[in-house]
This record gives C-alpha cells, structure tokens and sequence, in this order.
C-alpha cells in the first residue's frame, strides 16, 4: 500500500511540476517559436541527464543493438510527437481547451488498446473514471468557449492523444527493466535528433538567451534573462516533472498513470489564476471536482482482480 500510495505521490507531484512550468513557457513563447521551445527543453535536457549519468552510472544507458529501433519509436513518438500535436495545434489556431481535451484522450485509447488489442480485463470503474475525468476536462476547459474548426490544427491535436497514449504505454514496458533516468534519457536522446533535423540548429534565435523578458501577470514589469527562463523551463518543466511521472509509472499501470496526468490541466488552471488573474466560474469548479472523482475511481480500479 505505501508503494501503490509512493506511485500516486510521484505522478501527482509530475503533474504539479508540469502545470507550474506552464507559467514559464507562456513567458517564453511570447520572445521565441513554440517547436524551438520544444527542441531546448530536449536537447539541453539530454546534455544535464547524459552528462550526469556518463560520470556516474554509465552502465545504465547501455543498449543491445536490437533495442534500439524500439527506443527510437519511443523517443519519437513518446516525446517529439507529442511536443509537435500540441504546439501545432494551438499554432493553427485551435482554442488551449480543446487541443488539452484532445491530448487528454489519451486516457480513452489506452483502456481501449489494453482490452481490444492485450485483450486484458478492464474494470468497469476504470471506464466510469475515465469518462468522468473526462467529462470533467471538458468543463475546465470549457471548449464550446471561442471553438474554431481546423482541420489540421484538430488532426495534430489528436495526433498528439495517440502519441501520449503510446509514451504511456511503452513506458510501462520500458520501465520495467530500466532506471527512469535512463528511460527519459534514451526518450529525449532520439527526441532531440527529431528536433535538431526538423529544426536546424545553425537557425536558432539564440538572441533570446539575453533578452529580458516580462514575467507579466502578478508580477507585471519584472524583467529576467531569458536564460534564466530557459533554464527553468527545462530543470523545473521538462527533468523533474518527467522524472517524477516515470519514476510513478514503475509502481502504477498506464491507463491509472494516465488518468492521474489529467490532473495537469486542472492544476494549471489554477496557476493561471493565481498568477494572470485567470478566475474560475462555477462550471470549471464542477469540472474540477468532477476530473479528481475520476482520478479517486481509476486508483481504486487498478486493483480489481483479472479473473472477473
């Protein structure tokens, strides 16, 4: 029980830690492009991981030659893709609300993988936790609130779902046999190719390093260097945050893992307010309240026996 209840702390703690960073980005994406952001945060992240772990453990990112086409979907797809939906999406146009509630069924895709494709049991709460969390996003975010249809801004957002659900799934594999340390370096090492043949990087505006740049909202006028941002961005939003969320996912199942990730666009409604002044109206408290009695569901769930 202690362990099942460490899982639940770790992930919930990734999920604070990723909510909080989104303030830091919102700063950020207002001096650089979003898939630069994105590429940073990769690439610096397996330069402080990698180093550390050269210099300590190396033993632990060692791979037989026939991991390595795994390792490399996973890496893809796990991280860059998932980056990739959710920045173009909401580049296209797409409302932050929906493109979250998109990424977020994720949750839908993985019960459905593990009972149509594993053809494991499911428990019937899981299915009422992930539609209540659900159901729960959808009010918080309150999509029906300046919904405008694109295409390909909504295809990149599901992109994104399908993504999500499969870094969730294949870090439930991966994890079992390696350190999380490992599983996030290998994850952002193959990331980091994606973004650095995508995205260039004789191109990056490294001027943003040394811009100053307003924190805005309560702190309106404060002015940081921009590597100051940059560096935060990537300890505070990208190593710990993954960190804690693999660390969790080595204890709890996937579609549990998954479930307790909604928590993120719940917690970072709550920055947004406390830091720009964004106020929740009665709908998004209920769908707050709602998305944490799926959360309480889908930890119960986990433990109801495979035989039924």
């Amino acid at each position: 029980m202690l362990t099942k209840h460490r899982g639940e702390f770790l992930l919930a703690l990734g999920a604070i830690f990723f909510s909080a960073s989104g303030v830091i980005v919102t700063v950020i994406l207002q001096y650089m492009p979003a898939f630069r952001v994105a590429q940073f945060r990769s690439v610096t992240a397996v330069l402080i991981l990698g180093s550390y772990v050269l210099l300590t453990r190396p033993h632990l990112i060692k791979a037989k030659k026939s991991e390595i086409r795994k390792l490399a979907l996973y890496g893809v797809v796990g991280f860059a893709f998932v980056n990739f939906g959710y920045l173009y999406g909401i580049e296209r146009g797409v409302p932050l609300g929906l493109v979250l509630i998109l990424e977020f069924t994720a949750s839908i895709w993985i019960v459905l993988w593990i009972r149509l494709v594993r053809k494991q049991y499911v428990a019937n709460q899981m299915w009422l936790a992930v539609f209540l969390s659900f159901a729960g996003l959808i009010l918080v975010a309150k999509v029906w609130n300046g919904f405008k249809f694109d295409l390909i801004g909504l295809t990149a957002s599901l992109l994104c779902a399908f993504a999500l659900a499969a870094y969730f799934l294949m870090s439930e594999k991966i994890g079992k046999t390696r350190e999380p340390i490992a599983t996030l370096i290998f994850g952002m090492g193959f990331a980091s190719i994606f973004w650095l043949i995508v995205l260039p990087p004789w191109s990056f505006p490294f001027e943003v390093f040394t811009t100053k740049m307003n924190l805005g909202g309560i702190a309106e006028g404060f002015m940081v260097p921009g590597w100051i941002m940059l560096t935060a961005a990537c300890i505070f939003g990208t190593v710990t945050p993954y960190l804690l969320v693999l660390s969790g996912m080595k204890i709890l199942s996937a579609s549990t893992s998954s479930v307790i990730g909604m928590l993120e666009p719940v917690v970072a409604g709550c920055f947004a307010w406390i830091w720009f002044g964004q106020s929740w109206d009665a709908i998004q408290l209920l769908g707050a309240a709602t998305v944490l009695t799926g959360i309480y569901l889908a930890d119960r769930a986990k433990s109801a026996p495979l035989s039924q």
